[in-house]
């Protein structure tokens, strides 16, 4: 694993070998600087990246025919890339602030008219134009979208969904289609830091599927994270994307008697941990029960796995845990 600045890294074990198709949003094309991103962090995956025709039928034919040609482990498919991504069938699909109202977004952003692409393409073309026939295409298109889906197709597909989008916001119409819609920090475009935090976390969980990789279980008690105005402790966030690139986490909260404390702790995860914390929140009176590896806990619980006792001599700074985990290399 290399640095290459303050947020990307490279991961030459993830999704080696494999085929990733990154569908890129409208008026784009396969040189941007997502593409980029997603070759720099996987370098040992292929990234096949497509300029996509602006007539919404020779697009989607288009990424059908590379489908059935290069059998893509994975495909990421950002805004209007996510429309087509997830009529893609029959494979792994994250799709980033998806545009399912692909029309109805065209009108109230006023693309109709005259547009110029925001990245070189392979044919050199710089301009076009949208018609009221295109916008009229584009609607005739996404009525495909959530066809003839089954509950395997529903496991394939994850949505992630910006907090700060303000150009796109299909989060509720994608869950009533599919079980994983996560609202993750940031705006329509991605940045390094959204794209680390939110998409890598996703792309690691279907990478360990698709490998049936286990990777050794932490289990976090939330209490070591929250300092005593309950904001994040000094380098508990900064550890806990550390420990993600080699560990299987899961964030540990007493069950409340009260269902709103419920909300509070899954509001204060979501708004420090957020992506990460997606289905790895376990709400339990009974900590000796976990089976894992190792608990990061204040208390000192006996439990089926080893003990990071926070706050002990060993252990008084999540900057001290960080160390202790970088020299088990993983184990």
């Amino acid at each position: 694993m290399e640095q290459t600045n303050q947020y990307i890294k490279q991961f030459p074990e993830l999704m080696k070998g494999k085929k990733i198709l990154y569908v890129h949003g409208f008026g784009s094309s396969g040189q941007s600087g997502t593409v980029t991103r997603i070759r720099e962090v996987l370098p040992n995956a292929t990234v096949i990246a497509p300029d996509l025709p602006i007539e919404p039928e020779e697009a989607m034919a288009l990424l059908q025919q590379v489908c059935e040609q290069e059998s893509p482990d994975l495909i990421i498919g950002t805004s209007m890339g996510g429309m087509y991504a997830e009529m893609l069938r029959g494979y792994d699909r994250i799709v980033v602030n998806p545009a399912f109202e692909m029309g109805e977004t065209m009108k109230a952003h006023g693309m109709i008219g005259a547009q110029h692409f925001s990245n070189p393409r392979q044919d050199g073309v710089q301009d076009f134009i949208v018609t009221k026939t295109l916008v009229k295409a584009y609607k005739e298109m996404t009525e495909h979208c959530f066809e003839a889906l089954d509950d395997k197709e529903r496991q394939r597909v994850w949505g992630l969904f910006g907090d700060a989008d303000t150009t796109v916001d299909t989060y509720d119409l994608f869950r009533t289609h599919y079980p994983t819609a996560i609202r993750f920090h940031g705006e329509h475009r991605m940045n390094d830091q959204s794209f680390m935090h939110s998409v890598m976390p996703v792309v690691r969980w279907i990478d360990d599927r698709q490998e049936g990789h286990e990777r050794p279980i932490v289990y976090i008690d939330v209490n070591t994270l929250q300092d005593a105005y309950a904001k994040p402790r000094s380098s508990s966030q900064k550890t806990i994307r550390t420990l993600l690139e080699t560990y299987q986490l899961f964030f540990v909260a007493p069950a409340p008697a009260e269902p709103q404390h419920y909300a509070d702790i899954n509001q204060w995860l979501y708004e420090y941990i957020n992506v990460p914390a997606y289905g790895h929140t376990v709400f339990t009176n009974q900590k000796t029960l976990l089976y894992g590896d190792y608990l990061i806990d204040a208390e000192q619980t006996e439990g089926m796995g080893a003990l990071i006792r926070f706050g002990s001599d060993t252990f008084k700074t999540w900057d001290d845990i960080a160390e202790y985990f970088s020299r088990l290399g993983g184990q």
